[in-house]
C-alpha cells in the first residue's frame, strides 16, 4: 500500500491504475485484484452490483462493498454536477451528456425539469418526482410554479425508464402535452421531453412530436 501511497502523492491520483484505486478503497492489494478480475476488469460493472452480491466476492465484505458503492455513486455525482447554472444548453444530446450517468442505472423512476433562460443558460435542474420501477407521479403545475418562480422562459423534461428501453409510453405523452399547454400560458417554452435509459434515449423534438419550433440555437 506504501508504493501506491507513495505514487498517488508524486504523480497524482490519476496516475494509478484501476487495480491500485480499488487497494486504495478496500485496503487491500490482493482482494482488489480478485474483485476486478471478477468483473473482467470493470470499475463500472462494480459499482452497479448490488451490496447483497458485491459483498460476497472475494470477501470483500459489507463495509467494503459499500465503501466501492458510495465510490462509484460519487462518481456519477461528480460528473452530473458539472450541469451549474452558467452551462448552456442547445440541444437535446446537451441535455443527455448531463443527466445520463445520474439516472441511466436508477432502478426506480425519476423526473427532472432543467429550467433555462431564453438564451439556453441554465437556471436551475430540480427533480419534480421520484417513484417506482414502472412511473412516477408528476404535477404538470408543480412544474410551471417552479419556472415562474425562477423566472424561467424556458423548460426541459427530463426522466429515466429503469425497463431499459426509451420508447414514450401513453403517460409519458399525456405529460408532455399538459406541461407544454400549461407552459404556454405564461410564454413559458417546453423545448423537449427526453427519456433516458441504458438501451439509448427518446427526445420527443427529434421524433417531431412536440408541435413546437424546438431550440433556439445561440450566437
Amino acid at each position: 500500500m506504501k508504493n501506491i501511497l507513495d505514487k498517488m502523492a508524486s504523480r497524482g491520483v490519476e496516475a494509478l491504475s484501476d487495480r491500485e484505486l480499488l487497494a486504495l478503497l478496500t485496503d487491500d492489494e490482493q482482494l482488489a485484484e480478485v474483485v476486478l478480475s471478477a468483473y473482467d476488469g470493470s470499475l463500472a460493472r462494480i459499482g452497479d452490483q448490488p451490496e447483497a452480491r458485491l459483498r460476497m466476492v472475494g470477501g470483500l465484505g459489507l463495509k467494503r462493498a459499500r465503501m466501492l458503492l458510495a465510490a462509484a455513486e460519487f462518481g456519477r455525482r461528480a460528473v452530473a454536477s458539472g450541469g451549474s447554472g452558467s452551462d448552456f444548453i442547445n440541444t437535446g444530446d446537451d441535455v443527455v451528456r448531463l443527466f445520463r450517468p445520474q439516472l441511466e442505472r436508477l432502478s426506480h423512476e425519476e423526473c427532472w425539469v432543467v429550467y433555462l433562460t431564453s438564451s439556453n443558460r441554465v437556471i436551475e435542474r430540480y427533480r419534480i418526482s421520484q417513484g417506482g420501477v414502472t412511473g412516477t407521479v408528476v404535477d404538470h403545475r408543480l412544474i410551471v410554479k417552479r419556472a415562474l418562480e425562477l423566472l424561467a422562459t424556458q423548460l426541459i423534461l427530463v426522466h429515466n425508464h429503469p425497463s431499459g428501453t426509451p420508447e414514450a409510453s401513453g403517460q409519458d405523452k399525456t405529460l408532455t402535452e399538459r406541461v407544454a399547454r400549461a407552459a404556454a400560458l405564461f410564454d413559458i417554452r417546453l423545448l423537449d421531453h427526453i427519456i433516458i435509459a441504458r438501451d439509448g434515449d427518446f427526445s420527443f423534438l427529434r421524433e417531431g412530436l412536440m408541435g413546437r419550433e424546438g431550440f433556439r440555437q445561440v450566437k
